[in-house]
Parts: structure tokens; sequence; C-alpha cells
């Protein structure tokens, strides 16, 4: 026999084997048939050969009943539009029993491999033709693009002697953005960049932004004299600025290999900084070496969002200036000694000692890591 034959055989042999697996309880009634079948042979007692084969058919129908249960089950997975990284989402499962008259007993309904589906799903009773829904909770570990197509139907019934599995396979790519959630070190420096910013973008407009000194040769009509006599001194009154203010964020893809661990906190912090900066209603232009996008104007955060999740370090030339010359420029680079000159020189550069790189989990140095869904909330 060819070998390639054999290696055919065998490897059908471990996915047949991989599909069913005798339970403890099967495991004592196969060793009760044994010492049956011992015992029958030694003495030659017609009752016991029959009580052999009564017990070697309940096998038989056992297998069949269990193989007939998990034919026709169909699976279905809706899960929401706009996921991020690290954190826990509902989603919908559907199971089809697609048997006209035939149910299917004591099926249950569990993730394999990396499936984000962790919570395994126990149905008493698949009436033939129907379909039943439940809903779970998914998370995903890490941003990217995600294959969920590790699911597993199994049952023991209708005795428990054996289990058998069948597996089925969703071919549905499923995109994560980065982690939205507040991390360390995340709220202090988007609350330092906000003070800034709202620094950077006081002027005259008609909403009170405070009282300070009067400088020289600023108009005497900006002039608050309650305040100037109260203090004697010259006080000036001053507004927000009406327009609203425009932010730049830069994100630099040019990261030396030993950095390429805070490049990826480094994704998540500018997701995080992105996200809630839109959300206070500002102008957002972000950008890297080969991507541009400002918020309105020609795109939405999810997109940005989208390009963050795929987004890779790579070598590349320094960007292009700021986009405006007034803007609130901020700067994530694992260089940052190379922005305070040209035009970058007044951004606020957040570099490895700003944003350090998370400690290396225990597994790994045994061995040498408020979100709105938006928009519609199922997506097929």
């Amino acid at each position: 026999m060819p070998l390639s034959a054999l290696r055919s055989g065998f490897q059908k042999f471990l996915r047949y084997s991989a599909q069913r697996r005798t339970t403890p309880v099967g495991l004592v009634f196969a060793v009760a048939a044994l010492l049956v079948a011992f015992t029958a042979v030694v003495s030659a007692n017609n009752l016991l050969f029959l009580i052999l084969a009564a017990m070697i058919s309940i096998l038989l129908i056992s297998n069949f009943i269990c193989r007939l249960s998990l034919a026709g089950l169909e699976l279905d997975f809706h899960l929401p539009e706009h996921l991020s990284a690290r954190r826990t989402f509902p989603a919908r499962i559907f199971v089809r029993n697609g048997k006209r008259w035939m149910p299917s007993f004591s099926v249950e309904v569990a993730g394999v491999g990396e499936s984000a589906f962790s919570t395994p799903l126990y149905f008493p009773v698949l009436p033939g033709g129907s379909t039943l829904e439940e809903t779970v909770e998914v998370r995903f570990d890490r941003r990217g693009l995600h294959r969920e197509d590790g699911f597993e139907f199994s049952t023991s019934f209708p005795f428990g002697f054996l289990e058998r599995r069948a597996n089925v396979t969703l071919r549905r790519d499923i995109l994560v953005y980065p982690c939205l959630d507040p991390q360390p070190g995340f709220e202090e420096l988007l609350d330092t960049l906000s003070g800034e910013i709202v620094a950077h973008y006081r002027g005259r407009g008609h909403d009170f932004y405070r009282i300070r000194p009067y400088v020289a040769f600023e108009s005497a009509r900006h002039v608050d004299w309650k305040a100037t006599a109260h203090t004697n001194e010259l006080q000036v009154r001053e507004f927000a600025r009406e327009e609203e203010p425009l932010v730049e964020i830069l994100l630099d893809l040019d990261v030396p290999a030993a950095h390429r661990e805070w490049f990826d906190r480094a994704v998540d912090c500018c997701a995080y900084t992105t996200w809630h900066v839109v959300r206070r209603e500002a102008r957002v232009r972000f950008s890297t070496q080969d991507f541009r996008l400002t918020v309105p104007a020609t795109g939405d955060i999810y997109t940005i969002l989208k390009y963050l999740a795929m987004v890779s370090p790579k070598a590349s030339k320094p960007p292009a200036g700021p986009h405006e010359e007034n803007s609130f420029q901020i700067v994530f680079s694992a260089s940052p000694e190379r922005y305070p000159v040209v035009r970058w020189r007044n951004a606020c550069v957040v570099g490895p000692d700003l944003l350090p790189a998370p400690p290396p989990r225990r597994d790994a140095a045994r061995a040498g890591q408020e979100f709105d869904h938006g928009g519609r909330t199922d997506h097929r």
C-alpha cells in the first residue's frame, strides 16, 4: 500500500477519534460488558450471551442517536458593528435544527481554539425545523483582523456513554479596534492634553474664559473695570474662541525594533485620545506617513479606528508638517528628538518617557499584554 494512502487513512482515523469521546460512565459500562463477555465464554451460559448482546446493542444505539442528534444543525453568529479590544460585548448566537420532524436533545455549543466565545451554551432540546437564539458575551484580547471559525456542537444523548462532536466553521473576518478603555496613564495624559488644548484656544468669543492682568498694547475695550477697581490693577476679560479648535494627532510609524511593544501601547493611547477629543466636538486631523483624515470634514472617527486596528510600524521618512499653523498638535513617536524641529516644534510630543511600555506578563517572563457602539448594533 502506498505511503500516502497509509497517511491519509491515519489522518481520517485521528479525525474520527477526535469527533467522539467515551465518557467515564461509558468506560464503566464497557468494563462491565467485558466482564459479562468473559463470564459468558467461561461458563457458556446463554443468558449471559443475551445480556452481552443487549449491552452491545445499547452502545450501538447510543452512538447512532448521538450522531443523528448533531445532524442538520446550523449556526449563525451576530456581533455588534463596532468592537474594541479587551472589552466584553454582547453577541447573539442562532442555532437552527434543519431536520423537519426529528428534534435534537442535549446539545452544547462551545468555542474552541482562540475563539472569543468562551461561555458554552446548553440546549436541552432543539425541536425539528426550529431556530433558537441566545445572547453571549465575547471578548477579543488584541486589535486587528480576527476569523471567528472555532465552534463545536457536542452531545452525549441518550445514555451518556459516548460524546460526539461536530465542528462548525464560520468564514467571517472580524475587525477589532484598539482598546478604547482607559489604561494606566491614559487618563492623566488626556487630562493634561485637554487643559493645554483649552489654554491654546482661548480667544475672543462669547463664552467667558477668565479674568487676567492687562498686557501692554491690548485694546482698552476688553478691560473689566469692576475687577480693575477691586484689585487696583488693570484686568482683562478673556473669552473662549468661537471657532471649533483643530487638534492634529500624528502617529509616527518609524519605530525601532526595541520599541515595538511601546508602539502597540501608543496605538491604544492614540485611539483613546482621538476618540475622546472627537466626543468633545473638536475638529481632529489624524495623520501618519501614509494616512490623513480630518473629522468631520473628510471622514468619521470609525475610519480612523479601522486604520489603527490594522496599522503596524515600518521604516518611513518623517511626515509632512501640520495642516494648520495655529492647530494644537500631538505627536506619538518613539523618537521624540526629531520633532522639536522644523514645523512640529510647537507639538506636544508623547514618547516612551511619557508613555512607558507595559510591564511584561508573567508567562512571557518565564518564557524570554465609556465605549459607544454607535450606529447599528448588529452586523452579520
